[in-house]
């Protein structure tokens, strides 16, 4: 019997974008045969993920997973919309979230972390194959305070915890963790209706204060005013930009007459001790993927022939 090495089956893997358990399966059923496990894997219709691996992956699911005083959230693509109602999918993502929240954000960490016997890597690798379709994990972030919560909140939920934009935000307090959590729940509900760029002005990339400047500045140029008049005007517009971007300085979305610094300055009184946002993460589904458009009529009629 031939032995089966960790490069054949790693050699395997490389060719055919199988699993390692069913390349490994593979090499065993042919003695280690290289071409005739790669016909063995076709023939059970497992050699895809290859095949998939150059499609554009943009639609999935965000995952999102809290637990006291730490969180995290994750991207997980695919090609459809369709594949985010298959349950494998879904436990996919739930593994996946659960194991970067034991693991820590680092993608390449979490792809190489094991559930059982089997890698993450190898767990995506498994469902591209038996789902058809390309899959990536694209994405992961982390918040943790030492004392107080991480709260969550899940847009567009197909399955608890799993949807199309999750938020995590970190309470730093000393106060009632139920308060705290139910606290943070609405500034994660504002967070995701919001979209807030930054906690507050100095979180802001400097290239986006100047970009908002530049432009601001030119437009009274424009209009004639004097360099000494559209300093003063650009400082007051940054001013009304910062309120529509810093998440301290938003209009909270649960009673708009407050800005978000004001409504946590209020429930510090429900809580039980000073609270202070320590940090946010809001992630929206496929944000910055390039999608491929496709003219699906078009598509049709060179599929049969016609013009």
């Amino acid at each position: 019997m031939a032995t089966i090495t960790a490069a054949m089956v790693k050699d395997l893997r490389e060719s055919t974008g199988a699993g390692m358990m069913d390349c490994k399966a593979a090499l065993t059923e042919t003695s280690g045969d290289m071409e005739a496990a790669q016909d063995w894997l076709r023939k059970k219709g497992l050699s895809k993920a290859a095949k998939k691996s150059g499609r554009v992956a943009a639609e999935g699911l965000i995952g999102a997973l809290t637990r006291g005083p730490k969180g995290v959230v994750v991207e997980v693509n695919s090609e459809t919309d369709f594949v985010a109602r298959n349950g494998q999918f879904q436990g996919l993502v739930k593994m996946i979230a659960q194991v970067a929240f034991d693991a820590g954000a680092d993608v390449e960490k979490i792809k190489a972390a094991k559930v059982g016997d089997v890698t993450i890597e190898a767990a995506i690798n498994d469902a591209i194959a038996t789902i058809g379709e390309n899959m990536t994990l694209r994405r992961a972030a982390s918040l943790e305070v030492s004392q107080g919560v991480v709260s969550s909140y899940v847009h567009g939920a197909v399955i608890d915890g799993a949807g199309k934009m999750g938020v995590i935000v970190a309470l730093e307090s000393p106060g009632k963790a139920d308060e705290l959590a139910a606290l943070g729940r609405q500034i994660a509900m504002h967070v995701a209706a919001a979209n807030p760029l930054a906690l507050e002005p100095s979180g802001l990339d400097p290239a986006v204060v100047k970009r908002e400047k530049d432009v601001l500045a030119d437009k009274y140029r424009q209009q004639g005013k004097p360099e000494n008049v559209i300093e003063k005007i650009v400082e007051s517009g940054l001013k009304t930009y910062y309120k529509e971007v810093c998440l301290l300085e938003q209009a909270f979305i649960h009673d708009t007459g407050k800005s978000v610094a004001q409504a946590v300055k209020e429930a510090e009184g429900k809580v039980g001790g000073p609270v202070k946002i320590a940090g946010f993460v809001r992630y929206a589904l496929g944000e910055g993927i390039e999608k491929q458009e496709s003219d699906f009529a078009a598509e049709v009629a060179a599929a049969s022939g016609k013009k």
